[in-house]
Formats: C-alpha cells, structure tokens, sequence
C-alpha cells in the first residue's frame, strides 16, 4: 500500500513523488522503531494533502519542509508534556466531520487527473475547481478515464477476492503495463517530474529565516494537531484490533522525531496512517519490526526500481487516491450521527462544511468550540436540586430516599439534594432554585453526596446563599461534601457563623432539631 499512497499523497500535494517517499521511509522506519504502539505504520496521510498543499502553494516547498521539521517538534514536545491524553478530548463527530470533509476535497483535487483535463488553472477551492473542471470537460481524455476506472476496479475488486493481495500496487501496475503497451496517450509520473532519485538525499535543513519562519509556523501547528489526531486514531484502532494498549506521548514524541528527520530528509509530514496500520495487523504483524521493515523495502524498491515508476500514469494514481477518499469519508457514521442528536448534528456539518469550504483548522476549531459548548449545556441540563428528605428518627440506611414536604418532622426545617455537576453552566439556574426554597425555613440543609465536582462558580452560588440566609435567621448545613469540595468553598467565603459543615443528613437534622430546641 505505501509505495502507491506515499507516491499519490505527494502528487496531489503539489510535490514530486520522491517527496512522500522520502517521508515514507525516513518518517516510517521512525514512528515504528521509537513510537507508542507496537503495531503503527507511519507515512504521507491523504488527510494531509490539504494543509501540505497550501503550504506549498504559500511558501513553496521550502517553506513546506521548514514547516515539517517544526511541527515535528511540537509533537515531541506535546510528547513530552504529557499532552498525548487530552487529544482524546476532541469529540468524535469533529473528527468524523473533518475526514469526511478531506475527503470531498482530496476526490475533487483528483477530478482533473482521474478525467484527463488540460487545464490551465485548477483554483484552490472547492467550488473553483469544480467550475474549472467544469470549463475543461471538452478535453476530456478517454484513455485516462479508463485507466483511473480501471485501477477502481481492480483494487475493489481484490479487496474482495482476495483481501491479502496488495491490491493498490497490483491496480498501478497493470495500469502501467496498459499505457506502455497500449501507447495510450496519458501523463505519467516520468512525463511530468522526471526520472525518480535511486537513493535518500543528504539530510540538510531547509534555508531559513525570519520570514519564512514566521510564514511556517501557522503550518507546523496544522500539521502539527493533525498530525496528533490522525496518529493516536490510528492507534486506537491498533489496538481494538490486537487488545493492547498505546502509550500515547511516547506515541507524539515518535511522531515528532519522525517528522524532523523526514523533513531533513526532503520528506513530507507524516502521521500513524489507520489503512496502513489496520493492513499491518491484519497480515499478522507482532511488533514494530514490521512497520520498520516496510520502510526498508521501501527504500529496496526505490533504489531498485525507480525507472518503472516513471511509467505510472497519472490517472492511475488519481484512482488509488479516489479509492482513499471514498474510504476516509466514513459514511456510515456520518448518517449515524446526522441521526444521533441535534447537537451531534451540528458538531458535525459545522466541522465538515467549514473543513470543506475554509480550511481544516477552522473546521477542527469551530467543531471543537462548539461540541464543547454543547457538552457545558448537556452537563448543566442534568444538574438539577431534588427534595431529600428526613427518615423516621434512628433509621438513616437509606439516605437516598425521596423528599415528601408532609412527612418533614418540623416545616422549617428543609433538606435538598444537588445533583449533577454543579459548574458555571448550571451555577446560575441552580442558584435561583436554591433561593425559593430557602425562603421560610430555620434550618436549610443541602446535600452534596451526589455533586462529582463543583467549580469556583458553584462555590461562590453556596456562600452567596449562605450570606444571605444568615442576614434573614436561616442557618444553612451542608452534608455530603468531599475535603475537596470544603476546600473550594471555604476558598470563596462559604464559611463562618452561617454556615456549618455535618457528616451526613442525619447529623445535620439532629443538630438543627437541638437548636431549636
């Protein structure tokens, strides 16, 4: 699969082949040899073809290799702050969103290789370059039709028959054979970038400086977050596929060596590739010997076979980079998730018509601000106050038991309970439920057992109720709390004359009563 991919990736990026497979195998023997799962194959990402072509298109391929490198450590630094575990914070229907939406951009970049078109210009948006291609459709080439067709087929159709067989390399080179022998008059790789290099070049770092450093940086970051979603997915899925278990800063600090070394080597930003990682597992890889054995022969083949792949038309590869997207685009999670939920809905086409019609980090931006924004909503929603109430005098087994005001022992004496995550989002309706009911009563108890956590803003809700109750005679007693949550309250004032910490309801109820006693 790398030797195709890696070759497609970099052509539908604006850069010579030799590109993704320096990176294929620099980046690959690195992120198997040092990385955090045992099973990961690393290598070009069709998800990056976007972001690698922008870059290229902005600050030229030096620019792109400088990029490369600092995104690389980034990575190993986010590695080695341990930042590896909030990565699984992004919610999946951003991540669904944005590989869906890479998808639709990556099949109509390859519009006019997999038809053939001579085209002055492509554009750089989406709805450009379907009014280019539009405009080009006259010079349509039959005989690319065919051959990008035909390398569809062929990879489906051993996907089928024989799921074992490298389909994507068996489909290039059956289309190779047919334009040679066929004199089919197609673009190859050889007719547009030249004779393939034998060998790695030396390593060197890209020309720097102020400028072009300060243009990378926004790109290294892409890169970057990219990098580190699409890597630890793909490990993720190692190990449902194997029952083991990544470790993922090591994981981030592997990828970013990799990406240094592969930019110093003239490669492209890698990542943990999931087709290639899942392929890896399935053909019955043990460890990461080989992922970086895959790398080795990469190089093999290179050094050995490089004239042939001058021959690989250029439809052919556009066929193996449709077959990518079609996989990418997910879907049927994607109908699952339109169905899921209004608020996973919206995550959703937000994060991939922004990916679509922007760009992708304002796609995985906007869909991470506003999945957030409706987990705060989902979380303040749950939070609620229930009545929670006193049991017959000795018996206090069960101090879940629901509240009936007419079975209170004494009417001012009121207990509730708060349950849910008391936080900022639900700091404000919680805090006016709060007022009501301590309004007429001597004594308010508030449970706190079933509060996971509670936040400044909750906090201060409590002292500021406890202020005011104290100003009208109403003493209030708060059960159930953790020394955490005492903590963060005393922090913000809920404490003194007007307010008493007790064990449990009971201690709680028994205090009250001997006061008014």
């Amino acid at each position: 699969m790398a030797l195709p991919l890696s070759m497609a990736i970099a052509i539908a990026s604006g850069l010579p082949p030799q590109h993704g497979l320096f990176a294929a195998i620099v980046g690959g023997f690195l992120v198997s040899a040092l990385g955090g799962s045992r099973f990961q194959v690393g290598g070009p990402a069709g998800a990056f073809i976007v972001l690698v072509g922008a870059a290229v298109a902005d600050i030229g391929v030096a620019g792109m290799l400088l990029a490369t490198i600092l995104s690389g450590a980034m990575l190993a630094g986010a590695g080695l702050f341990r930042l590896g575990t909030y990565i699984k914070f992004i919610p999946y229907p951003v991540t669904v969103g944005f590989t869906a939406g890479i998808a639709v951009i990556i099949l109509v970049s390859q519009l006019p290789a997999l038809l053939g078109l001579s085209m002055a210009s492509e554009g750089s948006e989406v709805i450009e370059r379907l009014v280019h291609v539009q405009a080009a459709l006259g010079t349509l080439t039959p005989a690319a039709v065919g051959l990008s067709l035909g390398t569809i087929a062929v990879i489906q159709g051993l996907k089928r028959l024989a799921p074992r067989a490298p389909g994507m390399l068996i489909a290039i080179g059956l289309a190779a054979l047919a334009a040679a022998l066929g004199g089919l008059p197609v673009e190859t790789v050889a007719s547009r970038f030249g004779d393939l290099p034998r060998a790695l070049p030396a390593p060197s770092l890209p020309p720097v400086d102020a400028a072009l450093l300060l243009a990378a940086l926004p790109y290294a970051f892409s890169f970057a977050l990219l990098g580190a979603i699409e890597s630890l997915l793909s490990a993720v899925v190692a190990d449902g596929m194997t029952g083991r278990r990544h470790r993922s800063n090591a994981e981030l600090v592997a990828q970013g060596i990799a990406n240094i070394a592969a930019g110093f080597f003239g490669g492209m930003c890698v990542t943990g590739t999931i087709a290639r990682t899942a392929t890896n597992v399935r053909a019955g890889s043990r460890g990461p010997v080989s992922g970086m054995l895959h790398a080795l022969f990469l190089a093999l083949t290179l050094a050995a076979a490089a004239p042939l792949a001058g021959h690989i038309p250029l439809a052919a590869l556009a066929g193996v980079l449709a077959v990518v997207a079609w996989n990418m685009a997910e879907r049927a999670e994607f109908a699952a998730l339109l169905r899921a939920s209004r608020g996973d809905a919206v995550v959703l086409l937000a994060t991939f018509l922004l990916t679509v019609f922007r760009d992708l980090t304002a796609g995985i931006v906007a869909g991470f601000a506003l999945g957030g924004l409706i987990f705060i909503k989902r979380m303040a929603d749950a939070a609620r106050v229930e009545s929670r109430g006193p049991l017959v005098p000795g018996d206090r087994a069960d101090e879940t038991a629901p509240y009936d005001p007419s079975e209170a022992g004494d009417e001012g004496i009121v207990v509730y309970r708060i349950k849910g995550a008391f936080f900022f989002g639900a700091a404000a309706s919680i805090g006016a439920v709060l007022e009501r009911i301590a309004d007429g009563a001597r004594t308010f108890v508030l449970d706190l057992s079933e509060v996971p956590f509670i936040d400044s803003s909750g906090a201060r809700v409590i002292a500021g109720l406890a202020r005011r109750s104290e100003r009208r005679g109403i003493r209030v007693c708060l059960t159930g709390w953790t020394p955490e949550m005492r903590d963060t309250l005393e922090r913000v004032g809920a404490k003194g004359s007007g307010i008493s910490y007790m064990r449990d309801v009971g201690q709680a109820l028994d205090a009250a009563r001997a006061t008014e006693s």
